[in-house]
């Protein structure tokens, strides 16, 4: 089975071409041997929150929720505030992943448009793409602040056949997030699972079109 008749490859960011641990691994250190169990409940709450925002119509960009979410984390996890800065420079800087450069000439020398679909607000985005040395490599970074709510509400994954003014058939959609595929797939896209870690897919009445275990595996399926 292949990914067929697509213009564009569009790619989630956070936990699909960047690490999201890579911010509290960073500063393992300091933070301690529990600093896996708080950075998962820094991205736990993060996701909670964009959603709640969501439902109550009460939205704020990606960075205050990214802080807020923080704040709970360290509160929750009894971690010295002092981390607090260094740890939200860390995320503006996240690793990618090593495949991703690799992944994205491979598209290029295909001529299939590449995206990033985002949560993440414009500036984040830039700020992301640009350490990581991929900007350049991405046709467009597609924040969901072009729709004003946030992910997996079908208004964020139309802004991708808007853009390209192409069918939902005709994107192949990339995300480590099993809700995010979800909401991808449901709205028409072509939907890969980025299983990096061995999850349970979410039982929400949709399977995925294509499952791979890191980015390197798309070329696969094309």
């Amino acid at each position: 089975m292949k990914i067929k008749n697509i213009k564009v490859c569009a790619f989630d960011a956070y936990g699909t071409c960047f690490d999201i641990n890579s911010a509290a691994q960073n500063l393992a250190k300091d933070i301690g041997d529990d600093w896996l169990e708080f950075s998962t409940t820094w991205r736990t709450v993060q996701l909670e929150y964009t959603w709640l925002r969501s439902l109550i119509k009460k939205h704020v960009d990606f960075w205050k929720v990214t802080e807020d979410s923080l704040d709970f984390a360290i509160e929750n996890h009894k971690i010295d505030k002092k981390f607090r800065s260094k740890l939200l420079e860390l995320y503006k800087k996240l690793n990618p992943y090593p495949e991703l450069v690799d992944c994205l000439h491979k598209l290029k020398e295909k001529k299939i448009k590449t995206c990033i679909l985002s949560n993440g607000s414009p500036s984040l985005l830039n700020e992301l793409t640009s350490h990581a040395g991929v900007k350049k490599l991405f046709d467009d970074l597609i924040s969901i602040e072009e729709a004003g709510i946030y992910k997996p509400h079908p208004k964020v994954y139309e802004l991708v056949t808007k853009k390209y003014n192409c069918k939902p058939s005709e994107v192949c959609f990339m995300s480590s997030n099993t809700w995010d595929v979800v909401g991808g797939g449901v709205f028409g896209y072509q939907s890969v699972w980025v299983d990096r870690f061995g999850k349970t897919f979410d039982k929400l009445d949709y399977q995925p079109d294509f499952i791979i275990k890191n980015l390197s595996e798309l070329a696969e399926y094309l």
